[in-house]
């Protein structure tokens, strides 16, 4: 009924892409427009028009940036009191907003000159087969550097080929009007969704140009390494040419001087892993200079569904060691779990012979005894089993199970405990989690000591007996204690025995995961790519080495982590592209405010999509996907076949075999050779077996045989549960109008249909009698299976909705912490963060005693905290109001601040003079020591600065360290205290509380601690901290100082989780300065060091750019 109401809508209304095209068709006709008029114009006047955008850029933000620059310049002024500077620093932030829109609005007005300009560039590439224009310095560096630029006297020569992923590439692209709407979309921030083979890496040079006008940095963001370095290097010179820096983070190490340079061009190129790792980085960093990140102005995400769907199902994470990481008792609780699963199967070999036994005979029913209650047990205690499968798909008997389970599951699941009190455990496929019964706690605690082994301690019924028994304070607390160790010690026992559960029932190796060199790694469900660096997080992860005997590795604590959504929505805006993105377009829309907009194609589609073949049998199915096989090739054309999982893969690859049909392998243990095999999956009869979106951001090119004799033929054999999936498979083929057919193999045991595939199918074949072998094929089959997919895909959007609710609560967090810490490594508002913290701790402190009138508590405090004299008399402390009382003392403690710090300075000068003086040559930094009696810290300065300043730096030395040092320690233990929260208020949901909303009460009132415990901490270290005897302090120079760091990136359980189980994300360290990966070969002319350089100076390659 809806799809028929949109259908009218449509006829009336007109579509949405329709609209969409409408409003963007004006730009495309002035684009043109610009682009004749650039015909007439020289090689160098075409790349003048880019300093000439520049300016009026420039111009049109001239009066902004002039106020910003005099407002910074009065907030750096050390006259200026800091409740000023607060108030400055407030008028340059609105400033900034406000140069924001504008670059808006003066690249609206720039767009089609500067796309006519970039098209002009291509066409004169693709034509003239070079460029010639003028030489510049950059030109001269580019040719001593890159190579592709020819230097001829004052002439720099952009030719038409140049290497790109180690492959030399000629330029024979010029944008068409399709690309021009597309580039429109991504520049207002849109995301364009445009068909296989329509050039959207060229779409995007567009927007990228436009935008780097504005020198505010660009973001190309790729979904792996190979086509973010391939990308740079093949779009690269057509900015370069215009003047514009080009460099990819993914060539460099993390946290270096090239990194951060990377990030300073104008165009950056990156994996969304390290963007969002190198953000985490940063706010780990304990220098300004360690920082690579600038402000995130702009990003184009290319394949931004996999990105912002699969990717962002959970976050990436910055770890480190936790104490005792590698005690865990996985393999002592592994022989149990596997007595379990030997004694549930004995079970459901018994239940299944029964049920078929009872159905045979005709009692089917549901109760104790019928044929029906012992199949649904069957399928509780192993619903993947194959018999079960196999037996589930002959006529009658799936109905016999749904009506059995309807039974029990009514009045919300209140007789299912009749069903489960004979199983050991019960598995929920639908929601991925599993769960202990009565029957299996008892046997897994037979014949030992404590029955109570897994049986986790009531805590609050276990103190209140405490109370009631009586005893001694110490008595109490120790008994409280033993309680607590109690529950903790059965707390991660219960945790590694259901993590174990998980392995050994859920997790299917080669399909889920693979072993290789003794690791477990993760195949990503999507693209059937080895993940590698990721773990399952949660102590999963070593569950499945436990299984698989391999060697179990430590754990690790969260030290910094962030969903991708919430990195990417910092950008000032955002934009995408993809082939498939409508069918998220909602999601798309609600976390990032993206609008889908559909481009056109180029050429009409010629490829022809082919209804569903459905069978009852996976065997019924896989032998006609061979035949079908055998039937292409020997018409010459070349065959896709698209499998879920290294195992149907191959299965798939032993059955071709048989036949003795030549084919490749594409899959999570064959990875590496997939450029070699994309590149050959075109040629006559050549057969390709890939895991689901095999060769993502790569097309498969035809020859003109191939076109003759239909095109490329895609042959799904399982409907994935997400669309645009096979979506993505089906376009693989068709590509700028070449033929092509896409079909799909459906049977009644594949997953999508055993879990959510409507039951009018299996209804309808068994009311017609279809025998073994027989198919069905019918559109309202196919729209049936795309209703069962679209209810995954509702139950995914869930989930990974629910997991940025919980994130959102951190985010608003880290927000805060991050900004403090960014404040304190740069200096420059810092003086304001302390005066915030020492009228927030004077708050606390009247908050506490004021009311009360305690006074002489308040005076203790005063002392304890700050170290001085409360300046409050008692009178006024009674008398005044709590506000007041608050004014005077935040302005007579500050006061003493001030002092402290000119004393500080007083104090060192001379000892620095004297170093400086005697030593000055030896040191470039120096280790100040400070103390505030407990407590000790180095302070690292610039020695020859230090002496200018005479010793006025100190002060804010002093500041930034002690602030960044306890920022840390707090922040990473509320991490550790926000992780545990959000593991046990999933328990609310059985007290029919909503867990999210405990969870963001709960995490408000550790976060307003943290903060109350940071903020003191600081204040009462500045004010007591205090150089040694400085005639006694030893001066020495400085080391640099390395923190090791873990990064990681946690994967989600590959099927559906229920939101309490939405935690089981992957976690594998990463070091933060990983091994260079191999780069590809490539032979070129080596330049000799006595050569003429090539930038044209006349010199020697040695004495010019060749200068080590």
């Amino acid at each position: 009924m809806i799809d028929l109401i949109n259908n009218l809508a449509k006829k009336f209304f007109g579509s949405k892409a329709d609209k969409d095209i409408e409003e963007i068709q004006p730009y495309v006709a002035q684009i043109n427009e610009f682009t004749k008029v650039l015909q007439n114009v020289s090689d160098d006047e075409l790349r003048g028009k880019t300093i000439e955008f520049k300016k009026r850029i420039g111009d049109f933000l001239s009066e902004e940036r002039k106020q910003i620059d005099e407002y910074t310049a009065k907030a750096e002024d050390p006259a200026t009191d800091v409740e000023e500077k607060e108030q400055l620093y407030e008028k340059i932030d609105k400033i900034e907003e406000v140069v924001t829109e504008k670059i808006e609005e003066v690249l609206l007005d720039i767009l089609p000159e500067a796309f006519a300009v970039v098209k002009e560039t291509a066409r004169r590439l693709k034509e003239q087969g070079s460029l010639t224009v003028t030489a510049t310095e950059m030109d001269k560096d580019l040719a001593a550097k890159k190579g592709y630029v020819t230097i001829n006297g004052d002439k720099a020569i952009f030719p038409k080929t140049w290497l790109a992923g180690g492959t030399e590439v000629s330029w024979e692209m010029v944008h068409y009007d399709v690309q021009l709407i597309g580039g429109v979309a991504l520049h207002k921030g849109r995301i364009a969704e445009m068909a296989t083979g329509e050039g959207k890496t060229l779409v995007a040079t567009l927007p990228v140009y436009l935008n780097a006008l504005a020198g505010r940095g660009v973001h190309l963001v790729t979904v792996n390494d190979y086509l973010a370095k391939r990308d740079s290097e093949w779009m690269g010179p057509l900015y370069e040419f215009h003047g514009l820096t080009v460099d990819c983070i993914d060539k460099h190490q993390s946290n270096s001087p090239e990194r951060r340079a990377a990030y300073n061009a104008d165009i950056t190129f990156g994996t969304n892993n390290e963007f969002g790792f190198d953000y985490l980085r940063d706010n780990m960093a304990r220098e300004a200079g360690d920082l690579v990140q600038r402000k995130h102005n702009y990003a184009i995400v290319d394949e931004v569904d996999s990105v912002f769907i699969d990717d962002a199902r959970t976050p990436l994470i910055i770890s480190g060691p936790v104490p005792q990481g590698d005690k865990h008792e996985f393999d002592d609780l592994k022989p149990k779990v596997e007595k379990l699963l030997q004694v549930q199967r004995t079970f459901f070999n018994t239940a299944l012979a029964d049920a078929k036994k009872l159905i045979a005979a005709g009692k089917d029913g549901y109760k104790e005894g019928e044929g029906g209650l012992a199949l649904l047990r069957a399928h509780r205690a192993l619903p993947k089993n194959k018999a079960l499968i196999k037996y589930l798909s002959e006529p009658g008997v799936k109905q016999i199970l749904q009506k059995t389970e309807n039974y029990y599951m009514q009045d919300q699941n209140k007789e299912m405990h009749k069903v489960d009190a004979e199983l050991f455990f019960v598995i929920d496929e639908k929601n991925n989690s599993i769960e202990l019964t009565e029957k299996g706690l008892e046997l897994i605690t037979k014949n030992m000591d404590d029955d109570q082994f897994f049986v986790l301690t009531d805590v609050g019924t276990g103190i209140a007996e405490i109370e009631k028994k009586g005893g001694t304070d110490q008595e109490k607390a120790k008994a409280k204690d033993e309680l607590m160790r109690d529950f903790a010690i059965k707390s991660a026992r219960v945790h590694a025995m259901n993590q174990l559960f998980k392995a050994y029932t859920l997790f299917e190796k080669d399909v889920e995961y693979v072993v290789m060199d003794n690791k477990v790694k993760i195949v990503d469900e999507q693209t059937g790519r080895i993940m590698d660096g990721r773990r399952y997080s949660d102590g999963l992860h070593q569950a499945i080495e436990a299984k698989e005997n391999l060697k179990v590795e430590a754990a690790t604590q969260t030290w910094a982590t962030v969903t991708l959504q919430n990195y990417f929505r910092m950008y000032n805006k955002l934009s995408g592209m993809t082939g498939t993105a409508e069918t998220e377009a909602k999601e798309l829309w609600d976390i990032y405010k993206l609008d889908v907009m559909v481009a056109p194609t180029n050429r009409p589609i010629a490829r022809e999509d082919k209804e569903d073949l459905v069978y009852k049998t996976t065997r019924e199915k896989y032998n006609a996907v061979i035949d079908d096989v055998v039937k292409l090739t020997a018409e010459g054309r070349p065959v896709l076949v698209g499998t879920t999982s290294v195992e149907i893969s191959e299965l798939l690859s032993r059955m071709l075999k048989m036949k003795k049909i030549e084919h490749t392998v594409l899959n999570a243990k064959l990875h590496a050779k997939e450029a070699d095999v994309v590149a050959a999956a075109g040629q006559p009869g050549a057969v390709t077996i890939a895991t689901n979106m095999a060769g993502r951001g790569t097309d498969i090119k035809l020859t003109e045989e191939v076109k003759k004799s239909g095109g490329l033929a895609i042959i799904g054999t399982e409907r994935h549960e997400s669309r645009r999936v096979d979506r993505q498979l089906r376009g693989r083929a068709g590509r700028q109008g070449d033929p092509g057919s896409s079909q799909f193999y459906i049977s009644l045991e594949d997953n999508l249909m055993r879990l959510f595939g409507s039951d009018r199918i299996a209804k309808l074949m068994d009311r017609m009698g279809y025998e073994e072998g027989e198919v069905i094929q019918h559109g309202m089959v196919s729209k049936s299976i795309e209703r069962a997919q679209k209810k995954v895909e509702e139950n995914n959007y869930g989930i990974r909705k629910r997991l940025l609710e919980y994130d959102d609560v951190m985010n608003a967090q880290r927000e805060v912490i991050y900004k403090r810490r960014r404040h304190a490594l740069q200096g420059e508002r810092l003086s304001v963060d302390v005066l915030n913290m020492i009228h927030d701790t004077a708050a606390l402190l009247i908050d506490e005693f004021h009311d009360a009138r305690d006074y002489e508590g308040f005076k203790l405090d005063v002392i304890r905290t700050f170290s001085v004299e409360s300046p409050i008399s008692e009178q006024e402390f009674n008398s005044k109001k709590a506000d007041d009382v608050l004014d005077k003392l935040v302005h007579e403690l500050t006061q003493s601040y001030t002092r402290k710090k000119a004393a500080i300075a007083e104090r060192a000068f001379p000892v620095i003079a004297n170093v400086y003086e005697t030593q000055g040559e030896k040191f470039k930094n120096i280790v100040i020591p400070f103390t505030d009696g407990i407590k000790s810290l180095n302070v690292v300065v610039n020695l020859s600065k230090t002496y200018e300043l005479k010793g006025s730096n100190l002060a804010l030395a002093f500041e930034k360290n002690i602030i960044l040092a306890i920022i840390d320690e707090q922040w990473k233990e509320h991490l550790r205290e926000m992780d545990e929260l959000k593991t046990s208020v999933q328990n609310a949901s059985y007290e029919q509380k909503d867990p999210l909303l405990i969870y963001k009460f709960e995490s408000f009132e550790l976060f307003k601690q943290m903060l109350g415990r940071m903020n003191r901490e600081v204040i009462s270290f500045l004010f007591k901290g205090d150089l040694p005897n400085a005639e006694n302090t030893n001066v020495r120079e400085a080391s640099e100082r390395k923190e090791k760091v873990t990064a990681s990136r946690p994967e989600l359980a590959q099927r559906q989780a229920a939101p309490a189980q939405q935690n089981d994300g992957q976690q594998q360290p990463l070091p933060t300065q990983p091994q260079a990966k191999p780069e590809p070969v490539t032979v070129g002319e080596k330049i000799g060091r006595n050569d003429p350089c090539p930038c044209g100076s006349g010199k020697k390659y040695k004495t010019c750019h060749g200068k080590k």
